[in-house]
């Protein structure tokens, strides 16, 4: 993949602006924030409703360009000073994990979709140039409310496209697999486990997920933040591995060769294999090499226009899962892994 770094300086119109990150304690945020400090920003507002995260991000970044927002998405008015003067905004705040929003798919939609309106409408208020939102590959063909909510905050996204044509603000959706070592990533827990002396436990092993950096993930934001037309959905073309071979990946390069194994069966709302675009965007996507683009369907509510000159292309291509996409074998995980500073720092300090 393009590195990340270039992909930033290639953004010349981003130096020298302010920048808003919604979530921005986060493991994307912060990673993000992180990256916009060293290619020259003038300003960087973090919202989130944390404020311990914001004290340690403080604290570890120390940076004067650095402002702080306590605030939460689900309410509209702690928006509006984070956006006030903002050029561009990366919505990262979300509720993520998956069988929490199983429990409480209420708070889901609220944050997810309710607060993902709020923020786009926020944004376009305050004359923002660019905004992309980060959504995820559980958001195709959902069968979890965590993906069913970031499905309808994709289609929120969408909407203001359709039906601004003529905004200021470009709006972009970026949908991506599974990030290493990210918050609630599986990566720590095994490395915890192997520590502790216990078995490392899997869901099912031939359960396969995609897999991409924190610094792959910030990339695919800032080639969605420099090509998009609004509407345009962006994937990248991650690889996948199976939930075994990463399990004993993570366990090889921690020094264990042969690490005891325990299923203990999927748990709520998980799927077998992930998607990161249906058929019916696969037939309409434009491939750009390491990405796919998805553009706006911008037709309007003229359903008659359509019966006669109606888009007639059959869909034949497959979904983009991570069953069919390139496989990693226990070597080339082992690989990805270690470009994982984090993963880098875990396996330098052993067990």
């Amino acid at each position: 993949m393009t590195d990340t770094l270039e992909a930033i300086e290639a953004i010349d119109s981003i130096a020298g602006k302010t920048v808003t990150i919604t979530g921005g304690t986060g493991s994307f945020g912060s990673t993000m924030a992180r990256h916009l400090l060293a290619h020259g920003v003038a300003q960087v507002n973090v919202l989130s409703r944390d404020e311990a995260k914001q004290d340690a991000m403080r604290r570890v970044l120390g940076d004067e360009r650095m402002r702080f927002f306590l605030g939460d998405v689900r309410d509209i008015d702690s928006l509006e000073a984070p956006m006030e003067g903002a050029d561009y905004v990366f919505h990262a705040a979300a509720l993520k994990q998956v069988p929490s929003c199983e429990f409480f798919p209420q708070q889901a939609v609220l944050t997810n979709v309710t607060g993902s309106h709020h923020v786009i409408e926020s944004a376009a208020h305050a004359g923002v140039k660019g905004l992309v939102v980060l959504s995820t590959d559980k958001a195709v063909y959902p069968v979890n409310a965590m993906g069913m909510s970031k499905a309808l905050m994709e289609k929120t996204a969408q909407a203001f496209a359709r039906n601004h044509p003529d905004s200021q603000m470009r709006v972009a959706v970026t949908r991506y697999g599974n990030v290493m070592y990210s918050r609630g990533s599986v990566i720590p827990l095994f490395i915890e486990q192997l520590r502790a002396g216990r078995p490392l436990t899997i869901t099912e092993p031939t359960m396969t997920r995609f897999l991409m950096s924190l610094d792959q993930s910030v990339g695919l934001v800032l080639h969605a933040f420099s090509n998009a037309t609004s509407g345009d959905l962006f994937v990248w073309k991650a690889p996948a591995t199976t939930v075994e071979t990463l399990a004993r990946a993570v366990a090889s390069v921690m020094g264990v060769d042969d690490p005891e194994i325990a299923v203990i069966g999927s748990r709520h709302g998980e799927k077998l294999h992930e998607t990161l675009l249906s058929v019916e965007e696969m037939v309409k996507s434009q491939d750009e090499g390491e990405y796919f683009r998805v553009p706006l369907d911008a037709r309007g509510l003229q359903y008659e226009l359509y019966f006669e000159e109606g888009d007639r292309r059959i869909p034949r291509d497959k979904d983009f899962t991570s069953a069919n996409t390139t496989q990693l074998d226990l070597e080339a995980t082992k690989e990805l892994l270690l470009t994982v500073p984090e993963v880098r720092a875990e396996a330098e300090a052993g067990l």
